[in-house]
């Protein structure tokens, strides 16, 4: 693996890594030899492709069948304004090749799935998890598990973050020894509904890039068996021992997943029956011209204060979804109302707690606010 040449100009190209006596040429020839797959070409996927690019790791797969959005481009540094409306993937495999055109990249531009997972990571080295949803994540450790591949993990949620090298097959745990199972459905906030510091994927996925280049040229302690936490707010790092869970269903001694499954299912993903109701939801057009009825209803934003503070609808009230149990005494089950938030999912939340607990004339706006400001107000900046 060690013995694949670098020309004059690589060797130029390099030469800061070359004169490293813990380096030298045998690692930069593994890591021309070395292949790595991205899962993922956003916050996470940015610093690590510009990275391992720049250290030359020979071949970079990215899988990525999203586009490049305005709202990317606070921590997406790897894509551009002229890039908006670009696939991702594409958009990274330019990049990189701007930065270093001795890199061999492949592009996916499709959602990795149990049917996809074995084809796409079998050809790699290396795989590196830079997605944000929980089954992808699952799907990703048990696909690498399987085939004998180390998952060098990350994740970042507003400001904090986390890293760490799942590799059974060098004695540490896989992901469902940390995880063994997900959380409920909606629970955990994505980056869209929480937010996240910008400059916070480019430490977690920075510590990711470090970890790939290590295993590839065979250098230095990885993370295999560490979780390192980081508290941005507190510039506060932690390292917690990870063991392998000899009952684990994936990694254990006697495993019981030995092939991929259903991830969305086992992540508790499904459809919601209530959304089949007829009387459930209402679209922005339609709550705009309620509104301007007499019989107009009770408008509820289940927003956070911050996000209240960016853009609201005239007439609205806010509680919280997260304080909304706690509230219930302050609305009229027998008023109608509309609930919104950023994007319908909160509020989808919000109107199965207040169906359960007995309002039953209550809809959810399909889109949120960022659909009325597409269809009804565009004065309400979308974020």
């Amino acid at each position: 693996m060690s013995d694949m040449p670098l020309s004059n100009e690589e060797i130029r190209r390099y030469s800061r890594h070359l004169i490293l006596p813990e380096f030298g040429m045998q690692a930069q020839r593994r890591l021309k030899q070395g292949s790595v797959l991205l899962i993922g070409a956003g916050g996470l996927g940015s610093p690590l492709a510009l990275y391992l690019a720049a250290a030359g790791v020979g071949r970079i797969g990215i899988v990525d069948f999203d586009v490049v959005d305005e709202s990317n481009l606070q921590r997406q540094i790897v894509h551009g304004t002229a890039t908006l409306g670009v696939k991702k993937a594409e958009s990274a495999r330019n990049r990189i090749h701007d930065l270093n055109p001795n890199v061999d990249v492949t592009t996916y531009e499709t959602q990795i799935t149990s049917e996809n997972a074995f084809d796409l990571l079998r050809p790699y080295d290396v795989i590196i998890d830079g997605t944000d949803n929980f089954p992808t994540r699952y799907l990703t450790n048990d696909a690498s598990v399987l085939l004998g591949k180390p998952n060098v993990y990350g994740s970042i949620f507003r400001f904090e973050g986390q890293a760490t090298v799942f590799s059974p097959r060098d004695g540490g745990p896989c992901y469902r020894c940390l995880y063994p199972e997900p959380p409920p459905p909606g629970l955990v906030p994505s980056c869209a509904e929480g937010g996240v510091l910008g400059v916070l994927p480019g430490v977690i996925g920075t510590i990711q890039a470090t970890e790939a280049i290590k295993l590839i040229a065979g250098i230095g302690e990885t993370l295999v068996g560490r979780l390192m936490l980081y508290d941005a707010l507190s510039m506060r790092f932690r390292e917690l021992r990870l063991r392998r869970n000899p009952e684990c269903p994936v990694c254990g001694d006697h495993p019981t997943v030995t092939e991929l499954i259903d991830y969305d299912q086992f992540c508790g993903i499904l459809p919601e029956i209530a959304h089949a109701e007829p009387n459930y939801e209402i679209t922005p057009i339609e709550t705009a011209a309620w509104l301007g009825r007499d019989d107009r209803p009770f408008l509820l934003d289940v927003r956070e204060a911050n996000e209240w503070e960016i853009g609201r609808i005239e007439g609205a009230v806010r509680i919280s979804v997260n304080e909304l149990a706690s509230r219930l005494n302050e609305l009229d089950s027998a008023v109608e109302m509309v609930v919104y938030c950023r994007s319908g999912v909160r509020s989808g939340r919000a109107v199965d707690l207040l169906r359960q607990s007995g309002f039953r004339k209550v809809k959810n706006m399909v889109g949120g606010i960022l659909r009325w400001s597409d269809d009804v107000d565009p004065s309400i900046p979308k974020y």
